[in-house]
């Protein structure tokens, strides 16, 4: 961050379009997680708002994990707002007996009277929980939901029976955790994306926790193998949608421990599919891209397979023996190289990655000078957004942000996002 704004660099972050390539989203994931100093000549504040950004930033995007790492790497006691997030945090994860512990030593922490209520009754301490419940309803401090919802959570026998509360529109992580302790769990599906780290706990359904965990998967915030687990774990119980889905991956992975070519080249067509379906052709790559490369495959199997492999980490040893198969697949197996010009380019955008690969091709002069004014970290954010429009269809911002992302040295993740572009197909 050293030569950049504060405040420029928390929209950056708060802005980088990273949905829709996996390349990008490790390389914000490695940016925001990297340790950095704050901008020279920012503010305190201004220093504490861009490291909130980048928290906040982790949380909408579902990685919960490396947003406790980084709240806690900095001091989760250091400040109000730092502590909230990390309270929030801990709820969707689970862990909220540890920042509960703090608020009952540092009750000056609480982000308000809903959190002190609920960490003081964990703590076994009902009766201050419910005098501080009942002051809360005499002087109309919170709203009525919340007071209700209160209420049922320290007497929850005094309620049985009664009708569920409505559901909220917009629930923070404390009112979505106080839902599920009186038993009206709230599903997390049409919530922001960070809740579905709540249903990955063993009170949620095995449907709720393979669906949980697809999301999170999806847009790289959660390890592909937790997902295999979960998609091996039993038996699929029903048929359609998310259940083809399992079957699929479990008749797959029982093919490829057979060491059947056969068994493997059958499964293989139909296992991508529902990868494709589910938006996750990289994370599927990284699963079984090395189990994949010991079979000996033939015609659509055999490059189905290569084309899987030039997903994973191991894309330039798939590249050196490419399946005979036309134009495409020879350019494919240059550009995994890093010298997409050797072959001729299929089509318009591949013409683009080709000129962002060539020796001449330089970053836009704006990256270039703020390079020199030592602001990487700003540049990288910058290209994010450039590689998105490019992906988008503008060949110029495409080539532009290749030869960025190679003159700063980031090369694997320019080959990883161009040969996603060109294998993934996104409606």
């Amino acid at each position: 961050w050293h030569g950049s704004d504060a405040v420029q660099l928390s929209r950056l972050i708060a802005e980088a379009p990273v949905q829709n390539s996996p390349a990008m989203q490790a390389l914000f994931y490695t940016l925001l997680l990297t340790e950095k100093r704050p901008p020279l000549g920012a503010s305190e504040e201004e220093a504490e708002a861009l490291l909130l950004a980048q928290i906040d930033r982790l949380i909408a995007l579902g990685a919960t994990d490396p947003a406790l790492a980084l709240t806690e790497l900095a001091g989760p006691m250091q400040s109000r707002a730092l502590f909230r997030r990390w309270f929030d945090a801990t709820l969707l994860t689970g862990d909220e007996d540890d920042s509960c512990a703090a608020l009952q030593e540092r009750p000056y922490l609480s982000p308000g009277y809903p959190a002190t209520i609920f960490c003081t009754l964990r703590a076994g301490d009902w009766q201050t929980a419910a005098l501080t419940l009942e002051a809360a309803h005499a002087l109309e401090l919170l709203p009525r939901l919340q007071l209700d919802l209160l209420d049922r959570f320290l007497s929850p026998e005094i309620f049985e029976g009664a009708p569920p509360l409505p559901a909220p529109e917009d629930p923070d992580p404390l009112t979505f955790r106080l839902y599920e302790a009186i038993g009206e769990r709230l599903p997390s599906t049409g919530l922001p994306r960070a809740f579905a780290n709540a249903d990955l706990r063993d009170l949620a359904g095995w449907k709720a926790q393979i669906e949980a965990a697809e999301r999170l998967t999806r847009i790289g915030a959660l390890n592909p193998n937790k997902l295999l687990g979960l998609y091996t774990e039993r038996s699929p119980a029903a048929s359609g949608g998310v259940w083809d889905r399992v079957a699929a991956v479990q008749r797959f992975d029982t093919a490829l421990a057979t060491g059947s070519d056969t068994a493997v080249a059958k499964t293989l067509a139909p296992v991508w599919t529902q990868a494709q379906n589910a938006g996750l052709e990289v994370p599927f790559a990284h699963l079984f891209a090395d189990r994949l490369a010991v079979h000996s495959l033939n015609g659509a199997a055999e490059a189905l397979a290569w084309r899987i492999r030039l997903l994973s980490p191991q894309y330039e040893t798939a590249a050196r023996q490419p399946p005979k198969d036309g134009t495409v697949v020879q350019f494919l197996a240059a550009l995994a190289q890093g010298d997409p010009a050797r072959s001729p380019a299929p089509d318009g955008q591949a013409r683009a990655i080709t000129e962002g690969f060539a020796p001449e091709a330089t970053p836009p002069q704006e990256l270039i000078a703020a390079l020199n004014a030592g602001k990487l970290g700003e540049v990288i954010l910058r290209t994010i957004a450039l590689f998105d429009s490019g992906a988008r269809g503008n060949p110029a911002d495409l080539t532009a942000a290749l030869a960025s992302l190679r003159r700063i040295g980031l090369e694997d993740t320019a080959r990883r996002a161009a040969l996603q572009l060109m294998l993934i197909e996104r409606g």
